[in-house]
C-alpha cells in the first residue's frame, strides 16, 4: 500500500549513557538534525528527567517520552503524540550457578503525520531466548493498519530470531545493504535495526557530508548512529 507521507528524518542511537564524551554526543545529534531521535541507553540516575530535558534543549529538540533507558526526542512536539512501555526481562545466567537481573527494558513510540505513522524505539536485552518476547512487547505500541517503523539496538546480528520475527510481522530490514554499527571504533556487527512496514521508502543518510568523521563518532559512543530519511514509497528521500 502506497503511503502519502511528508518526509521525516529519524535518528536511532545508543548513546552509551552519555558516558563517553557528552560534547561529542551533542555534536553528533545536532549535525544529524533529526525530526525524531529515538535514543537507547540514556542515563537513569537521580534527576534524570530534568537532565534529559536539558540535553534535548542543547541539541535543539524536546524530550517527550522515556521508558527505562529508551527515550524519544522530537524537533516539533506539536506534531507528535507519544506512548511508552516497560519491557519485562528475565534473569540472565552469568555463570553456571549464578543468575542475575538485567536492567529494565523500555520502548517508546511517537505517532504523527497524515496519514499517521508510528515510530517505535526499543533496546532489547542480552538474553538470546528472551529477545523475541521483548520485541513482541514493543510491537504492542503499534497501531493496526497504520505505517510502522521499529528501530533500536537489538543486541543481535541479522538472521537471528528477532530479525526473523520482524520479517514475519511484515517489517522489512531496510539497512541490509549498509555496514555494521558496533563497535564504533572498529564496526563489526550490525546490531542496530531499522524495520519498516510496506508502503514506506527509507534511505540511510551518509554522515560524512554532515561533518561527522571517525574521531567524533568514536568519542561519542560505542555505537554508530543510524540516520534515515522516511517518505512514501512514491517519493524521493533527501
Amino acid at each position: 500500500m502506497a503511503v502519502n507521507l511528508a518526509p521525516i528524518r529519524l535518528l536511532t542511537y545508543n548513546v552509551h549513557r552519555w558516558g563517553d564524551d557528552r560534547s561529542a554526543v551533542t555534536e553528533v545529534i545536532t549535525r544529524c538534525a533529526p525530526d525524531v531521535a529515538l535514543i537507547q541507553e540514556a542515563p537513569t540516575w537521580w534527576g534524570t528527567r530534568w537532565r534529559r530535558r536539558a540535553f534535548a534543549r542543547s541539541v535543539g529538540m524536546h524530550y517527550v517520552a522515556g521508558a527505562a533507558r529508551t527515550i524519544a526526542l522530537v524537533a516539533d512536539p506539536i506534531r507528535w503524540s507519544v506512548a511508552r512501555r516497560r519491557i519485562r526481562r528475565p534473569l540472565i545466567r552469568r555463570w553456571k550457578r549464578f543468575w542475575t537481573l538485567q536492567l529494565p527494558g523500555g520502548a517508546v513510540a511517537v505517532r504523527g503525520g497524515e496519514p499517521p505513522i508510528t515510530l517505535i524505539g526499543c533496546h532489547l536485552g542480552l538474553a538470546n531466548a528472551a529477545r523475541p518476547a521483548e520485541l513482541q512487547q514493543a510491537l504492542r505500541l503499534s497501531q493496526p493498519g497504520e505505517p510502522l517503523m521499529v528501530v533500536g539496538d537489538v543486541n543481535e546480528r541479522p538472521g537471528g530470531p528477532v530479525w526473523q520475527l520482524a520479517a514475519t510481522r511484515g517489517l522489512a530490514d531496510v539497512t541490509a545493504a549498509d555496514g555494521p554499527t558496533f563497535p564504533a571504533s572498529h564496526p563489526q556487527a550490525r546490531i542496530d535495526a531499522v524495520w519498516v512496514s510496506p508502503g514506506l521508502s527509507v534511505s540511510r543518510i551518509d554522515l560524512a557530508p554532515l561533518g561527522l568523521g571517525h574521531d567524533v563518532l568514536v568519542r561519542a559512543s560505542d555505537h554508530l548512529p543510524v540516520l534515515v530519511g522516511i517518505s512514501s514509497s512514491q517519493a524521493s528521500v533527501r
